[in-house]
């Protein structure tokens, strides 16, 4: 029976990971296809290969997260239990958005989810409470408020060097090189993309393995089959392309010229390697990458921004982790006659 449940909270993290590359191809390539920076193709293809590279590149992150995640659990059946009640309420919602075309972050959907499914085994195990706030505090309240207003601020202040920087330039000498940089931002953003998700999933297929052998996180060691099925997964996904939200980032919130787009994908991706490889905190790509656009799209004289999306999105950016609480909360208790 053990041995089942691990198959299945494996499949589930190989799904969630390629949900994850599917939807989030979209940040990394929509300012990118928006502009005529990148064809479409091109940049789905150069996604997919960049956000496995970011998998694959390094294992420090996802080392960083594992100790993070040092939580208690009654027995490995039960741990297990939690991580399938997490993945599953995270990826429904997730699956929602996408129908619906709106960015969200799969990192807080998936952290608060987790966190709701810990408080649903502190009710049958009261000593198994320990690692829920660290993982709202650290995993979902500190990025939900510091990575909008970090990415948004840069993007609108780095956009005034970056316009004067070019004031004696002709529009088509401008357009093109900045063209030529928004690309080669696009993919640093799916490296970052890489390093951050495609690592965090590759530490919950790890956190699987830990609970499966009854060891501890912080002993733990990355197996080397979970970045390369991490990879696998966040490429394939990737080259799926959500063009759902990649039409809501690049259309329908803000319009935005090849300049500013590089200048928000420039600060996206300088936030995602520094959290990833340096911080060691879980920053959302989706945000980050929204928010750095809408930033660098505010500095502009005429009004290019479509703030009443922008307040429902940041209610569902509110609201998300809320309802991934509840539904892993709900999904643990749901499972725990099977998992008990």
């Amino acid at each position: 029976m053990l041995t089942l449940l691990f198959g299945v909270v494996i499949l589930l993290a190989c799904a969630f990971t390629f949900l994850n590359g599917f939807r989030d191809a979209a940040n990394s390539i929509a300012g990118a296809v928006r502009t005529g920076a990148l064809r479409p193709k091109i940049a789905v293809i150069s996604a997919a290969l960049f956000s496995a590279l970011g998998t694959l590149l390094t294992s420090s992150f996802s080392l960083a997260l594992l100790d993070f995640a040092n939580f208690n659990y009654h027995s490995p059946a039960e741990g297990l239990g939690t991580l399938a009640a997490a993945l599953i309420a995270a990826g429904v919602w997730l699956v929602w958005c996408w129908s619906r075309g709106i960015p969200h972050s799969s990192t807080h959907a998936l952290f608060a989810a987790l966190a709701g499914a810990l408080l649903g085994s502190a009710m049958i195990h009261p000593h198994d409470a320990l690692g829920v706030p660290l993982i709202l505090l650290g995993g979902v309240l500190i990025p939900i408020v510091l990575t909008p207003a970090l990415a948004f601020g840069a993007s609108f202040l780095l956009t005034i060097p970056a316009t004067w920087l070019v004031r004696h330039s002709t529009s088509a000498r401008v357009t093109t090189m900045s063209r030529a940089g928004q690309s080669i931002m696009s993919m640093a953003v799916a490296l970052g993309n890489g390093l951050q998700d495609g690592q965090r999933n590759a530490a919950v297929m790890t956190l699987a393995a830990v609970m499966y052998t009854s060891g501890t996180a912080a002993e733990a060691t990355i197996p080397f089959w979970a970045p390369l099925a991490a990879a696998m997964c966040m490429g394939l996904g990737a080259l799926g392309g959500g063009w759902r939200i990649a039409h809501t980032i690049g259309y329908r919130m803000v319009r935005f010229d090849p300049l500013r787009g590089a200048v928000a994908q420039g600060v996206s991706a300088t936030m995602l390697f520094a959290g990833s490889l340096v911080l060691h905190l879980p920053l959302s790509t989706t945000q980050a990458v929204t928010s750095a656009v809408v930033g660098a799209g505010a500095n502009q004289r005429f009004e290019s921004v479509h703030w009443g999306r922008i307040g429902r999105l940041l209610g569902y950016w509110v609201v998300g982790p809320a309802l991934c609480a509840v539904g892993g909360w709900v999904l643990y208790l749901a499972l725990h006659p099977l998992t008990g």
